[in-house]
């Protein structure tokens, strides 16, 4: 049995990150912080998590050392005191933007500002078991995931993977994203009245987590277009990419199938009947899973990649959970079988 503590405790991820590690049979929670939140029961943020657990929020500043410490805090202020966490826990899961991107001009493209902390970045593994599982098994330090990222990247993997796409054209994906996206502070774009009932396109192209696809699929020439919904969690990415002539329908189910079935949390949704033909958030709703799929236009040489996820569990919190799995030796899938709800 291990002890972690999560700084930033009161947002979405924190309140997930609790509700994973509160049921994991290898993890005691010894500490959630909230500085707006000091002295107040975890439930009062979480309600969920009533009658599951006494703890109070404590500060950011009082932690006391443990086995693993996520850092689940707005991006840009784990880089800012990572040698003091560093002290605290001898392996570090950070839910932020901060220690994923490698290449520094690509953060400060992305970013708009200079790393403050450099030589950190090399010592953290991007977050995504599916592609860095080997290394995340001996690795002290784990990065976050950008949810959108983590849709876009799941999606095209098997193609890139496979050498199916023809990199020289533009690969494009639109990602359909919930309101939790954006946090639990509340903001004009995010007051009920002007939210609700939305389809809106919040950025065209230029979106921060390109960074991420960019790094991880070594695409030169990707897109992301990113589109609020009315819906509170989820991602949808469709990735429209050009493939290389003579790529057939079997070609895509040889990369897809061979990859998902030695994925456990990756499943391969498509069928010729029912409702759920497709990936689609919904069902996934607070599970770990991502389902992916695709369409293949043969005449164009084109496809259309998809992936599903919930952007707090696949796309935060629960890679986070399995990230910690993977660097302290314990079974992957432990806290995180839950296969979501249907109907919903």
């Amino acid at each position: 049995m291990i002890k972690a503590s999560i700084i930033g405790g009161s947002g979405y991820g924190g309140g997930e990150l609790l509700r994973l590690l509160l049921d994991h049979p290898e993890v005691e929670v010894q500490q959630a912080t909230s500085e707006s939140h000091l002295g107040e029961f975890v439930y009062q943020q979480h309600p969920n998590l009533r009658k599951r657990t006494q703890l109070k929020f404590s500060s950011r500043d009082l932690v006391d050392p443990c086995d693993v410490l996520f850092l689940a805090m707005p991006h840009g202020e784990s880089q800012k005191k990572i040698e003091q966490y560093a002290q605290i826990a001898p392996k570090i899961v950070d839910l932020a933007a901060d220690f994923r991107v490698k290449d520094l001009a690509l953060y400060k493209q992305f970013y708009g500002e200079d790393h403050h902390a450099p030589a950190w970045l090399e010592k953290f593994i991007y977050g995504l078991p599916e592609f860095h599982r080997e290394e995340m098994k001996n690795a002290s330090y784990i990065s976050g995931v950008g949810c959108n990222a983590t849709a876009a990247n799941l999606a095209l993997y098997p193609l890139v993977k496979a050498g199916l796409i023809d990199t020289t054209q533009p690969v494009i994906v639109d990602i359909k994203v919930g309101s939790s996206e954006a946090g639990a502070s509340p903001n004009p774009g995010s007051h009920h009245p002007e939210r609700s009932g939305v389809i809106r396109t919040f950025s065209a192209y230029g979106h921060r987590h390109t960074a991420e696809v960019i790094q991880e699929l070594g695409l030169p020439n990707v897109h992301l277009t990113m589109t609020s919904v009315d819906l509170v969690r989820g991602a949808l990415a469709a990735a429209h990419a050009s493939v290389k002539p003579g790529v057939t329908e079997k070609d895509l189910w040889r990369a897809y199938r061979g990859w998902v079935e030695a994925e456990p949390f990756v499943r391969l949704v498509k069928d010729k009947r029912g409702i759920y033909r497709v990936p689609e958030p919904k069902i996934l709703a607070g599970s770990n899973y991502a389902d992916v799929g695709f369409e293949l236009d043969v005449t164009h040489n084109r496809v259309v990649a998809m992936a599903a996820i919930d952007n707090l569990m696949k796309g935060a919190a629960g890679s986070a959970v399995q990230a910690m799995n993977l660097i302290c030796g314990f079974d992957e899938i432990a806290g995180l079988g839950f296969s979501g709800l249907h109907p919903i």
